[in-house]
């Protein structure tokens, strides 16, 4: 509403408002950090290293995976992948091994879901075969189990969630296991896999470890069946 002052203006006075009419000034809460691409790399980082010896490669292979901890003492904390090396004496693999950790790096820097890039990595095919590692686990390539280690540590950081066995499916494979061993005439002790010989191929987690019993096909390692 506009007034009009049509007296002539001799002196003035400044008041002050109403406290109770003032609007409440809202609190300013600090945003949480998010990973992102700007964020600059700190003096230190959290590590972690892994050990493979594939059979495809003349000498171990040591993938270290840094990571960065976001919003430290605060609700927001998190551990985010930042970096990622891996060292060996082979020199045969040297170039691609360089640019595919270039860019996984740059995946992580990137921010937002990574854990896409497991599915990527575990999904690489070697064109000569893959192979078994120690447990009886396939790999249909190198990079796959690249892949599984990069799976392994965003389970042991929290980013993807372990699929745990209860005790009473962990109880029930045992007996399997052990009543399917001693109902074996024989065992091949030369045998890298930690399951029987003969066990066939799981479809779901990839191990040497499905065994029939009773008509049912059962794997020992992650439980799944074919009875349900």
């Amino acid at each position: 509403m506009t007034v009009k002052i049509s007296n002539k203006i001799v002196g003035y006075r400044v008041t002050k408002a109403d406290p109770a009419s003032e609007a409440p000034v809202a609190e300013t809460v600090a945003k949480p950090v998010q990973m992102n691409e700007y964020i600059e790399r700190p003096d230190f980082l959290l590590g972690t290293t892994y050990k493979i010896k594939p059979p495809v490669a003349e000498h171990a292979m040591y993938i270290t995976i840094n990571d960065i901890l976001l919003n430290e003492d605060t609700d927001h904390e998190s551990r985010q992948p930042y970096e990622v090396f891996i060292n060996s004496k082979s020199m045969e693999h040297f170039q691609w091994v360089i640019a595919l950790t270039r860019v996984i790096s740059a995946v992580f820097r990137k921010g937002g879901d990574v854990t896409f890039l497991v599915e990527e990595l575990r999904s690489v095919y070697d064109p000569n075969g893959g192979y078994f590692k120690k447990g009886g686990v396939f790999m249909p390539s190198l990079v796959a189990e690249i892949g599984a280690v990069i799976e392994k540590h965003l389970k042991a950081i929290g980013l993807i969630e372990s699929e745990e066995m209860s005790e009473v499916t962990k109880r029930i494979l045992a007996e399997k296991r052990a009543e399917f061993e001693a109902n074996q005439t024989a065992r091949n002790d030369e045998s890298a896999s930690d399951y029987p010989p003969n066990a066939a191929m799981c479809g779901k987690c990839s191990t040497k470890a499905v065994i029939v019993m009773d008509g049912c096909a059962t794997c020992l390692s992650c439980g799944d069946s074919k009875c349900g």
